[in-house]
């Protein structure tokens, strides 16, 4: 399994281009918008595009993720159904923050436990709800790698200001189904640099497991 962060937008979102080495076959998360870079990421890695993935349905992560899967003739795969309130709102969204974003309709919404393919890699999907409802986790055990939207930064967490969005839900949805998986989890964050779980339960003032018995 290979790796590759494409800043994307104004609010610089880590959209992520993985791929399977073995088929070369890959998917792209979270194509927030600024497509060209996107797509001279997946010539220059030489890989086939098989798919769309979709952490969760804010507009900076899926704002061009319809435009882009019909111009790819690709399918989308993922958030959670409860982020549905947030796809379609992109409409309206993208002219409030100044962005292009339509509203679309996944192929398959995403549930926790189900698996998503790409190439010959299996990826787990781990629902962490808080900072939106329907916000997914992809993860790929046998690299030690996830993919984590917005739950969870370096030295940081998700917003949770936002409607629908639930402080609680979001710490519970780190402590409980991130830590599980592993210290030695390499995560890239939807915005920022990449971290392990391991150093933000050491550090992370949010969700370091000392600043949580406090």
């Amino acid at each position: 399994m290979r790796a590759a962060i494409v800043p994307v937008t104004p609010l610089q979102q880590n959209c992520s281009l993985i791929w399977c080495t073995k088929t070369m076959k890959g998917a792209v998360i979270d194509p927030g918008g600024d497509l060209p870079r996107i797509k001279d990421a997946i010539a220059k890695a030489g890989i086939t595009l098989e798919k769309v993935l979709v952490t969760h349905g804010h507009l900076d992560h899926c704002g061009n993720a319809g435009v882009f899967a019909k111009e790819m003739g690709v399918p989308i795969e993922g958030p959670e159904e409860a982020d549905r309130f947030w796809i379609a709102r992109l409409d309206d969204d993208g002219p409030r923050w100044g962005m292009e974003a339509s509203s679309f309709e996944p192929d398959r919404w995403l549930h926790h436990g189900d698996k998503v393919t790409v190439g010959e890699l299996e990826l787990d999907v781990v629902h962490c709800p808080g900072h939106t409802p329907g916000h997914v986790v992809f993860h790929h055990a046998p690299s030690q790698f996830a993919v984590v939207g917005d739950v969870l930064f370096k030295g940081s967490i998700g917003r949770t200001d936002f409607p629908m969005s639930n402080h609680q839900d979001l710490i519970d949805s780190i402590t409980q189904r991130l830590w599980p998986l592993g210290d030695d989890v390499t995560f890239i964050p939807g915005h920022g640099p990449i971290s392990t779980f391991g150093a933000e339960r050491q550090t992370n003032p949010f969700v370091a497991d000392m600043a949580l018995k406090q």
